[in-house]
């Protein structure tokens, strides 16, 4: 888990490291994706290169593992739903089912649907400051 929020949300913000963390739990309850946190992070193409290898820096280890184990304890951000995906807030894909439901952290966070179900078409405005550091 720290692996993945600490290379998916570039450590810019609590709130990004914890809808990182809502992703890879979404992913292993849903019966689509491996049912552990491990098995979720480790899938080939679906987290940034070398997430299970590359070296972390020691300095941002305690912010990382504070809300690495919230999540795990079963935190979730309160705005993440269901989502399952996301990708840099600066991409701008062209797909139709891609239904946007947070952005925070420096990525955008969204829920495939159907197109025709689909509300929010475009990245929400980035929001910071929902998740408190636990104690």
């Amino acid at each position: 888990m720290e692996r993945a929020m600490y290379f998916e949300s570039n450590r810019s913000s609590r709130d990004g490291m914890v809808a990182v963390g809502s992703v890879v739990m979404n992913r292993a309850a849903s019966g689509r994706y491996p049912r552990t946190v491990c098995g979720v992070v480790s899938q080939k193409n679906q987290f940034a290169p070398g997430v299970m290898t590359r070296r972390m820096d020691a300095r941002s280890a305690p912010m990382v593992r504070e809300a690495a184990v919230a999540v795990l304890r079963g935190e979730r951000h309160p705005l993440i739903g269901n989502a399952q995906f996301f990708h840099a807030a600066s991409y701008r894909a062209r797909y139709d089912n891609m239904h946007y439901v947070l952005t925070t952290g420096g990525n955008a966070f969204y829920e495939r649907r159907r197109p025709e179900l689909v509300t929010q078409p475009v990245p929400r405005p980035t929001i910071e400051g929902l998740t408190r550091r636990s104690r």
